[in-house]
């Protein structure tokens, strides 16, 4: 059994697709698909249920596809425990990342991370699912670690260790009648039309939490993925929208009106695994953290 065929296999199982799995094995897809094949054929069984939309796990693919990810993490272990000996951290280190991270530094400590370790292979991806996806690929072990915000479910096995804070403000349109001189309460949204981000995402989460303890429902009318934009939305009289203070420091043309009497407080953390052994890649970022924590 090889390996390229077993990574292959995760990630068109990641994927869904063999277009996509493909890209991002920067191959041919003939070359995956027949790939795939060929470990089924060795296996004796079929893997992954293909028609013209979509790829789907079989039975035998579900139950194939964590000892998959275990023999490519025991090999990537051990390739980099000989680069190691052999003068130096070399490799890759998977990196998942929120939509919106300017409250902390990441393409600084990215870069420092680089010049330290230039053989290291820096990977980022985003996910589309938001905060509850990349803690979900780094619990199934596709991702190595994850900047994330406020989860709505902690997946078992992950690790959560606190970077940074911002609490969410209202930012509302000229034409919206709120007395904001002392700050809102959260009964006065009530009613309003919102902007924010998708279920899945921190800032959601957050939002979501705060309006069920206050027992009030609320009506979500624009969804986006990218919370910069949300001012401009408002600006337009679409809605109102609770976003991080970081975010609403430059904003100077709406009103901006804190929320006194709920906990509207967004946190950002770094995400790795609980169960897996931890890389040396991934303990060199996560000194890099430390250190950065330690300046400020």
């Amino acid at each position: 059994m090889e390996l390229r065929h077993l990574e292959y296999f995760v990630a068109v199982a990641d994927e869904r697709n063999f277009t996509r799995a493909a890209g991002r094995l920067h191959i041919v897809q003939s070359a995956v698909s027949a790939a795939i094949k060929a470990l089924e054929r060795e296996l004796g069984a079929t893997l992954l249920d293909r028609n013209s939309k979509r790829v789907l796990l079989t039975d035998a693919g579900a139950a194939m596809l964590p000892r998959a990810r275990a023999v490519l993490e025991a090999a990537r272990s051990a390739r980099e425990v000989v680069d190691e000996v052999n003068g130096g951290l070399r490799g890759s280190l998977r990196i998942g990342i929120i939509g919106s991270i300017t409250l902390y530094d990441l393409p600084k400590l990215l870069g420092h991370y680089h010049r330290r370790y230039p053989r290291v292979r820096l990977l980022t991806r985003a996910a589309p699912s938001g905060t509850q996806g990349l803690l979900e690929a780094v619990a199934d072990g596709s991702l190595d670690l994850a900047f994330v915000s406020q989860p709505e479910e902690r997946p078992a096995g992950v690790v959560l260790r606190s970077l940074a804070f911002s609490v969410l403000d209202l930012v509302i349109p000229h034409e919206y009648v709120l007395d904001g001189s002392n700050g809102a309460s959260i009964a006065d949204l009530a009613g309003l039309d919102f902007i924010d981000a998708p279920v899945g995402y921190g800032t959601r989460t957050v939002i979501d939490r705060a309006f069920d303890h206050a027992g009030i429902q609320r009506r979500v009318s624009i969804e986006i993925t990218d919370l910069a934009t949300g001012v401009d939305y408002v600006r337009h009289g679409l809605g109102v929208a609770l976003l991080p203070r970081y975010i609403l420091d430059a904003v100077t043309d709406l009103p901006v009106v804190p929320v006194v009497d709920a906990d509207l407080t967004l946190a950002l953390s770094v995400a790795t695994s609980a169960v897996r052994p931890t890389t040396t890649a991934v303990e060199a970022l996560l000194e890099l953290v430390e250190d950065t924590e330690r300046a400020t």
